[in-house]
């Protein structure tokens, strides 16, 4: 992609989050299936407690297009698990959740990252090839293994969620 389709593609204003959020945020996961969707006052935490892990893509309109949740796992400074990524219908074909995830993981706060997880569902395609380029952008491996088995869903009729790792990432 040359530079000017780059810059024609910029719409966005990436962010941290904020509690006004929330709503926006709870809306947009809804609108994004087969993400699951949790409660407004989940994202609202989201926002207050892990702002500095997570990001927004904000359009000129002002609408809340694309959202990553991620954390550090307690006691795995060097991980980022990405719980959650969502792109708006009319925000896809631009590689926002890429932009999301390479700016989220330009950020300060979070130099000391080697490796990103997730977990996928075995015909999530698009995040699939998502992370796919996240690893290849890092020179880093993608490793898949098995972690939530539909088994461990209960009743509840659930896809596999495999765990994608990536890793360890070279930065510039």
């Amino acid at each position: 992609m040359s530079v000017i389709e780059q810059n024609a593609l910029d719409t966005h204003t990436l962010r941290a989050p904020a509690k006004l959020d929330g709503c926006a945020i709870h809306e947009l996961v809804r609108a994004c299936p087969p993400l699951d969707v949790n409660s407004l006052y989940c994202y609202l935490l989201l926002c207050e407690h892990f702002s500095a892990t997570c990001i927004v893509a904000e359009s000129a309109e002002g609408e809340i297009d694309g959202f990553v949740s991620a954390y550090i796992p307690p006691g795995r400074p060097d991980c980022l698990f990405v719980w959650q990524l969502a792109v708006h219908e009319r925000a896809r074909g631009q590689r926002l959740a890429l932009r999301m995830l390479n700016d989220l993981l330009s950020r300060e706060a979070l130099h000391n990252i080697a490796f990103v997880e997730t977990t996928v569902g075995p015909d999530n395609a698009a995040s699939r090839s998502t992370f796919a380029a996240l690893a290849q952008s890092y020179e880093a491996r993608l490793v898949e293994s098995e972690l939530f088995p539909p088994a461990l869903f209960g009743a509840q009729a659930h896809e596999d969620e495999r765990l994608l790792r990536i890793g360890t990432l070279k930065r510039a």
